[in-house]
């Protein structure tokens, strides 16, 4: 599947959907955790677009598909 265009923001809301949450912003990034075992933290940047690479990077961080991640947006 194609990768989508996303902002930062919008990449929080959908991985807020999947257990991850706010934790802090460190300047242009922001900050999550996964609340549940296995331990999992991610920097965002809080950018208008986030690029291919970096959002590839992400979701194999986040340990989710990009189908599972293009999911969450319904």
């Amino acid at each position: 599947m194609k990768l989508p265009v996303i902002s930062g923001k919008e990449f929080v809301k959908r991985l807020e959907k999947i257990g991850f949450r706010f934790e802090k912003q460190e300047g242009s990034h922001m900050i999550l955790r996964l609340t549940r075992s296995p331990f999992t933290k991610l920097s965002v940047p809080n950018h208008k677009e986030i690029s291919k690479g970096l959002l590839h990077r992400l979701l194999h961080d986040a340990d989710i598909s990009v189908e599972q991640f293009i999911n969450l947006k319904k």
